[in-house]
């Protein structure tokens, strides 16, 4: 560990269990300067477990001191010191601090590094029985209702399989709005409480995984869900075109979202499309 300079060492901790430590994270909290934890009773309880004592000084870095505390962390490098940051679980600054470090290191030409270790993202990716080859990690959806159906109507057409955290007591609103937006039969998999105890996968369409959810969820959560499949292309001829328009809009879709959908799976103008229904009609 001969560094010249400050590094700074984002090190993953254990999603459930302690044995899934990394090897290295015993040795990188001895060595450090600095420990910054995202709860000090957890690193605490952590360092127990490993049966490791921490040579450097340890400060709390949590959401509520985040803006704060990166100012005193970056000087701290900026002196030469080695500062490892760890959050409750997983990899520091992937939906939990960490990030604000991380740029201010970055931009001050301080190393930055990390402990590779457990992740609930790419283990629930692994598990979760979806494709794997193109994946995108949308963390945690807006908690109000609005906001979260217009960020998942951004998604729906999505054709990455997509990897989202949850709370447990949001579980079943977020899957029933996934499942409108989305559509109910997309495939997905609930993943809790990954390698601990009473670790589950639930498996299904999203309306099956709704009326699961509805009896109660605990324990830490990640949707997974699959990438929607391409929209079949439509003829470009006039008769092909105007049919597609009437056979979305008996289905109940408005006319304008109809004419908008049908120009772009045919790969023509809106206004081509606009033109043939409304011109046919008059």
């Amino acid at each position: 560990m001969d560094d010249s300079g400050g590094v700074l060492v984002l090190a993953a901790t254990p999603i459930g269990r302690v044995a899934d430590a990394p090897p290295r994270l015993a040795e990188e909290l001895a060595a450090a300067d600095v420990v910054a934890a995202e709860d000090t009773r957890r690193l605490k309880r952590l360092t127990s477990d490993l049966g490791v004592r921490i040579g450097g000084r340890v400060v709390s870095y949590f959401e509520g001191n985040e803006s704060a505390r990166t100012p005193v962390l970056l000087d701290a490098l900026l002196a030469g010191e080695r500062v490892l940051l760890v959050t409750d679980a997983g990899m520091p600054s992937v939906s939990d601090p960490g990030y604000r470090l991380v740029v201010a290191a970055v931009e001050h030409d301080v190393r930055v590094t990390a402990v590779p270790g457990p992740s609930a993202v790419l283990t629930a990716l692994a598990v979760s029985g979806l494709p794997v080859d193109r994946f995108c990690f949308e963390g945690f959806l807006p908690r109000k209702p609005g906001e979260r159906r217009r960020r998942l109507a951004d998604l729906a057409e999505e054709r990455r399989t997509m990897v989202f955290f949850e709370a447990p007591h949001r579980t079943e609103a977020a899957l029933a709005a996934m499942a409108e937006a989305l559509g109910s039969d997309r495939a997905a998999a609930v993943c809790r409480e990954l390698t601990k105890t009473h670790e589950e996968v639930r498996r299904g369409p999203l309306d099956e995984l709704v009326t699961w959810a509805a009896e109660g969820v605990r324990g830490e959560v990640t949707i997974v869900v699959a990438g929607a499949e391409p929209a079949a292309r439509i003829a470009d001829d006039a008769a092909s075109l105007r049919e597609a328009v009437a056979d979305l809009e008996a289905d109940g879709m408005p006319r304008k979202d109809a004419i908008l959908d049908v120009a772009r799976r045919a790969g023509v103008p809106k206004r081509e499309v606009y033109n043939l229904v409304h011109g046919a009609q008059e």
